[in-house]
């Protein structure tokens, strides 16, 4: 709550001759990181995603970001029944699927809206292909 500009995002500083606590010295985001945890807030987010089930293509593994680009990695269904498969996901390529266990994740974009300035513009350079743009339409299913 006592977040409302980014100039609020720099701490006071420790009073001369003292050593600062993290508060006091912390910037940028890990001081709203701090801010966040004294009232309650994990402003990361840093739950464990759903391993309870295998996503698919109608109902996905929903991931939420607030950059670009997220990585997910992927332990399979049940937890743990493979080893991690980190997956890229971002805004351009929202979809991806674990090429060991066929889950599949979708990013839910939540940060702020284009700048419109072309950040995004990756002059002509194809997407590499990934797992997800060969599973057959038959086994999307599953």
């Amino acid at each position: 709550t006592e977040i409302k500009t980014e100039d609020d995002l720099i701490g006071p500083g420790a009073p001369p001759g003292t050593i600062p606590t993290d508060l006091e010295q912390a910037t940028g985001l890990e001081r709203l990181e701090i801010l966040g945890k004294m009232e309650g807030v994990d402003i990361f987010d840093m739950r464990p995603l759903d391993s309870s089930r295998t996503g698919t293509m109608e109902d996905p593994i929903h991931v939420r970001s607030a950059g670009d680009e997220q990585h997910v990695g992927c332990t399979g269904c049940p937890a743990e029944s493979h080893n991690v498969h980190w997956l890229t996901i971002s805004r351009e390529r929202p979809i991806e699927r674990c090429p060991e266990c066929g889950s599949v994740y979708k990013m839910d974009y939540v940060g702020p809206q284009d700048d419109h300035h072309g950040h995004h513009d990756h002059h002509g350079v194809e997407e590499p292909k990934t797992f997800a743009d060969f599973v057959k339409p038959e086994y999307r299913y599953l």
